[in-house]
Parts: C-alpha cells; structure tokens; sequence
C-alpha cells in the first residue's frame, strides 16, 4: 500500500507520478472520497502524467469520457455520482469496458460494489483540517 501526503498543486503532480510508476499490469482503479476531496484533479494530474493531450475533466453528467495517450490504448475515466440503479451501470455496456485494454478510472464506485472487478485498486482521498490530501491505494 502507498500512502502519499498532499498539501500543494505541485506534490499533487509528484503523488500523480508515484502512482504512475506503480500502475504495473492493474487497469482498473476506483476513487473513493467525499465531494471536493480531489478525485478529478488527481485523476487529471495521473493523466498528465501518462501523456493525455485532451482536456481532462469530470463525466459527471456524461457518465463516461475517453482519453488518448502513447502507454495504453484507451483511457475510460467514470463518475458514478448520478447512478441510481446498478441496472444503469449495466445500460451503459460497462462489462465491455472491462473487457477491454483500456486504463479504466472511476469515481464515486460505491454503485459497483456489487459489480466491483475482482482485480482493481481502490484509491482513497481523504481531506484533512489542515486542507491537505491523504491518498492511498
């Protein structure tokens, strides 16, 4: 387990290349943390790091965005925050995605859990009084 403190933008960019380095052959990562914690700026920092030229932002409303970059194939970044239903997940051809080469990101997984893949990391970002970032996966 790494566990990473984070108290500026720029050790947010050092925590996004430690967590590079250890990706090793794992595709699919689940960011838990409460609303504001960082999910979406970390996960842009993590695809600044992996060469995405696109822009990076939530798929709140989208559910789901796809990136480019040189080390994979896809990188399919989720945010489950308005799913209801897990029969939504399911709507959205989800095992596909699974099934592909893709790196896979996903915020709010707490819908998965009962879809949750056997192999994937959990990322957890925790907000502390001092306004500084714990992550650990």
């Amino acid at each position: 387990m790494h566990t990473v403190i984070v108290k500026s933008v720029e050790e947010l960019a050092l925590a996004a290349e430690q967590f590079c380095s250890a990706i090793g052959e794992n595709k699919v990562f689940l960011f838990y943390g409460g609303m504001g914690a960082g999910k979406t700026s970390f996960i842009k920092e993590i695809c600044k790091e992996l060469g995405v030229t696109q822009e990076v932002t939530s798929p709140t409303f989208a559910i789901v965005n796809e990136y480019t970059c040189e080390k994979y194939p896809l990188i399919y970044h989720f945010d489950f925050y308005r799913i209801e239903r897990t029969s939504e997940i399911f709507d959205i051809g989800f095992e596909e995605y699974l099934d592909s080469d893709a790196l896979i990101f996903i915020e709010w997984p707490e819908m998965l859990e009962e879809l949750k893949p056997v192999s994937c990391i959990e990322v957890h970002i925790n907000g502390q009084d001092d306004s500084s970032r714990v992550i650990s996966w």
